[in-house]
């Protein structure tokens, strides 16, 4: 039986799984870890990865067994129970996410977020600038993905630069995070209209409850997007609760802000893609991964996250 510790390393910002299940048992078996799913003449096993996992979400009828979670555990990896089709995201010991206990994480980079974060006005500045980092990592992945591309896509539109530039100019010059918040609903709502427009989705209205495919899958890809960034603050040992913008109702709001950084360059265009070409759940959700590892999405979040937590000073104390 393989050891614990002979699970060959691989840092968080460079694994490459997440996985959503459903109707299948997780185990620990001869040393990995499995799932079950059985069928009315045979069993199957398959393996998971656990050295190069993320995240695994559990869907409709999962189970999992001890054994299985103190080996994910033992590998970093977060689980969270969820509906499905991956949402909503059900308890967890942090948020919704179930996270390996680990009192060895670094504790430079929760210091460094604390160093601001009891400050108004250098928490506004850092909600500033992921809002511009946001932007620009919109504008590179339109600017180099070909399947966007091809499909309409075009990061040098006319009115998307407009859109844009409009909107590193509000929000730079924002007074508070209510601002911020309210010029983000514009954008957002805009970059639903230039998606629906070039992928031809007719009367297209963001509605959580509602059942159509864009709707659909832009809720599946945001709580992709919502592992990733539960994964990286895990990883860098800031508590989820410690927002710089939609902390004002959510305990675990610091999720939301990092998963927003990609969740306009990727999911959202996908959610469209994938809704005219009548894509099935899982054909969707494995276009977005893939979409993740092509444009590094985990080590931007990891970058950014780093970067801000070790900025020297940021704004003017009030």
């Amino acid at each position: 039986m393989e050891a614990l510790t002979d699970l060959k390393a691989i840092l968080h910002s460079k694994r490459a799984n997440i996985y959503y299940l459903e109707h299948c048992r997780v185990m620990q078996k001869d040393g990995r870890v499995l799932y079950l799913t059985e069928s009315k003449k045979q069993n199957f096993y398959w393996n998971i990865p656990i050295a190069n996992t993320t995240v695994i979400m559990l869907g409709t009828g999962t189970s999992i067994t001890q054994a299985a979670m103190r080996m994910l555990a033992s590998a970093g990896v977060l689980v969270g129970f969820c509906g499905g089709g991956g949402t909503p995201l059900f308890a967890g010991a942090e948020i919704e996410w179930l996270t390996p206990q680990s009192e060895y994480r670094p504790t430079e980079y929760v210091q460094g977020w604390l160093s601001f974060w009891f400050d108004e006005a250098k928490r506004l500045e850092v909600a500033k600038s992921l809002q511009l980092q946001r932007v620009t990592y919109l504008r590179q992945v339109w600017a180099k993905d070909r399947d966007l591309q091809q499909m309409g896509f075009n990061a040098a539109d006319a009115g998307l630069e407009r859109a844009l530039n409009a909107y590193e100019s509000a929000s730079g010059g924002s007074q508070k995070v209510g601002d911020l918040l309210m010029y983000e609903a514009t954008l957002t709502k805009k970059l639903y209209q230039y998606a629906a427009q070039t992928c031809r989705v007719q009367d297209f209205n963001r509605n959580h409850d509602n059942v159509d495919l864009p709707n659909q899958f832009l809720s599946h890809g945001n709580y992709l997007a919502y592992g990733l960034a539960a994964c990286t603050l895990w990883t860098l040992g800031i508590p989820h609760g410690f927002a710089v913008m939609h902390g004002k109702t959510r305990r675990g709001a610091l999720v939301f802000d990092i998963a927003d950084l990609v969740k306009d360059a990727i999911v959202l265009p996908m959610a469209f893609v994938c809704a005219a070409e009548n894509a099935t759940e899982q054909e969707f959700r494995q276009q977005v991964l893939q979409k993740f590892t092509e444009h590094k999405a985990l080590d931007f979040m990891f970058d950014v996250v780093k970067q801000t937590s070790l900025q020297a000073a940021w704004g003017t104390s009030s």
